[in-house]
């Protein structure tokens, strides 16, 4: 599914505006943001039947170059992560 069908199939269930949709879009998009950025890092609720996005941290480790098979380091970081909910678990199962 692109940006645009998605756009397109809330504001048809929804009954609103492709407009609309789109700037609550983009306003989710900053306060997920600001949210997951902060200071500590914050979770974002996505409902009961969907899940949350919540940051991890991920361990330094090495990997290896496949073009010339050399051996380097990628340093610790955090990532974005989905937790699925116990619901949306169940139902893919």
């Amino acid at each position: 599914m692109t940006r645009s069908q998605l756009i397109a199939e809330i504001a048809e269930r929804a009954d609103l505006k492709r407009a609309t949709v789109r700037k609550v879009l983009d306003a989710f998009a900053t306060v997920a943001a600001e949210e997951l950025a902060g200071d500590p890092p914050g979770e974002v609720p996505l409902g009961r039947e969907l899940g949350k996005l919540v940051v991890v941290e991920r361990a330094a480790r090495k990997g290896r170059n496949p073009a010339t098979g050399e051996t380097i380091e990628i340093p610790a970081r955090k990532a974005v992560r989905f937790r699925e909910s116990r619901a949306l678990r169940e139902a893919l199962s």
